[in-house]
């Protein structure tokens, strides 16, 4: 067998599966389209707040100027940003790292650099 009949034999078999692969695909019944909700059906209580910065990021433009958007954003600052604030969706603490042990060769803080000294 030549060259230009294995090219041939190749081009066919290649066409061969393309044709396969489409009437496959033209025979499979769409499946519906799964909608995608804004939270899971089976989710805690609804959040005043979550819903107030909801309909605050659908204004837009005009958000900034509501004066009950500007509230929810304080809030919700406060919320995460307050020292001791422990959010409710914050993952799991992770394990302290061990602590290493100090070798006596190594000195545990860089010994003082002094600036050289000028020479005229």
């Amino acid at each position: 067998m030549d060259g230009k009949m294995l090219a041939r034999l190749g081009a066919v078999v290649f066409v061969a599966v393309a044709i396969t692969a489409t009437a496959i695909e033209l025979s499979r019944d769409e499946e519906p389209a799964e909608s995608w909700a804004s939270s899971p059906p089976n989710a805690a209580p609804s959040d005043p707040l979550r819903d107030e910065l909801f309909r605050c990021q659908a204004l837009g433009e005009a958000g900034p100027r509501d004066p009950a958007c500007l509230r929810a954003w304080a809030e919700n600052r406060h919320r995460f940003l307050a020292p001791g604030a422990r959010p409710a969706e914050r993952l799991p603490e992770a394990a302290p790292a061990p602590h290493q042990q100090a070798d006596p060769a190594m000195p545990t803080h860089p010994a003082p650099v002094s600036p050289p000294a000028e020479t005229r």
